[in-house]
């Protein structure tokens, strides 16, 4: 099988059909373009979901924390616990494995989240660290955000851009190879910055109050991929507006330069979100200084691309960009 997340027909066929939802608890079973399951536990709602980090290497601690509590954010629901699994190589040293807890737990207090436990495993079979995370969060039953709740004629809107975790992992883990390639040393600087930017929590709760039907974090495949699980899960089509896209000045110059669609580049730190066309959602954001990029539209069917006022069919990406570029380089 290829390097990555795998392909949603295949996830749909070979994983998905393994599984029985027959729990009347189990709110959000186990679906194509869901993250993250929602148990109702009678007095509030309980929101589980896992993400492993196997891409990056800085920082990944503080990566992996964000990106599993995104995944809750998503949900509408606030994360306040977290196990860990960390699968170590026996090259690592006790002291860096001790960094690297310290890091997450760090982090996590850092967003009023607490380590609840886990699981810690030395091997061979790992060639660097593996942090797996298993995220928990609370909801009120009106707070619930589902990817499937998108409806046809929904806007489709991305905070804060694309590329974004994407283009911090390449400033931090390939600094030499991006300065070969003609990427100046300020945007490296900048994109090396975007561990700020990770968390969608903020976001979140402000979509919660605002409207928004349903949200997905953008993590691996970009905001094609995000786009595309949202819509599955919602059994409804999509026009992307390309024309609409914007990036930072730090990732057009890195994806201009190794030649990446920053679109299909992992994006933890954007939050995509589907709202009625007559929601303020622009303004709002906008008062509360987040950036938000209308992005795109959800149709009865069909999967569609404009740009420069042609209108073509699309079709997504097989694999995010970062693996493209890890697997090229490995060569």
């Amino acid at each position: 099988m290829k390097i990555g997340k795998l392909d949603g027909n295949k996830l749909k066929e070979n994983i998905l059909t393994q599984i029985d939802h027959f729990r009347p608890e189990v709110l959000v079973p186990a679906g194509l373009g869901e993250d993250s399951t929602v148990i109702d536990l009678g007095d509030y709602l309980l929101v589980v979901s896992s993400d492993p980090i196997t891409g990056a290497e800085k920082n990944a601690g503080e990566l992996a924390v964000n990106v599993a509590c995104n995944d809750i954010a998503a949900a509408g629901a606030e994360p306040f616990g977290i196990q860990v699994v960390l699968l170590l190589p026996s090259s690592l040293t006790e002291k860096k494995a001790s960094l690297l807890m310290q890091e997450i737990v760090k982090t996590a207090k850092k967003i009023e989240v607490e380590v609840l436990g886990g699981h810690t495993e030395i091997t061979d079979l790992v060639q660097k660290p593996i942090i797996s995370i298993t995220s928990l969060g609370k909801a009120e039953a009106d707070e619930l955000s589902s990817s499937s709740a998108a409806e046809a004629g929904d806007i489709l809107y991305v905070s804060k851009g694309m590329g974004i975790e994407g283009s911090y992992i390449l400033a931090n883990d390939y600094q030499e190879h991006l300065i070969k390639k003609g990427v100046s040393a300020e945007s490296i600087a900048e994109a090396a910055s975007y561990l700020k930017l990770l968390s969608v929590l903020p976001e979140s709760r402000l979509a919660r109050k605002n409207g928004v039907k349903a949200m997905h974090d953008v993590t691996e495949g970009g905001v094609y991929g995000a786009i595309s699980e949202m819509a599955a899960a919602s059994g409804l089509g999509y026009i992307i507006e390309k024309d609409n896209f914007k990036t930072t000045k730090a990732i057009s110059e890195i994806s201009k330069k190794l030649k990446l669609d920053p679109a299909a580049l992992i994006s933890s730190g954007s939050m995509l979100m589907s709202a009625a066309p007559d929601n303020n959602l622009e303004e709002i954001f906008k008062e509360n200084k987040i950036e938000l990029i209308r992005v795109g539209r959800l149709i009865e069917s069909g999967t569609y691309i404009e740009e420069k006022g042609k209108k073509n069919d699309f079709i997504k990406p097989d694999k995010d960009e970062l693996w493209k570029f890890i697997e090229k380089y490995s060569e």
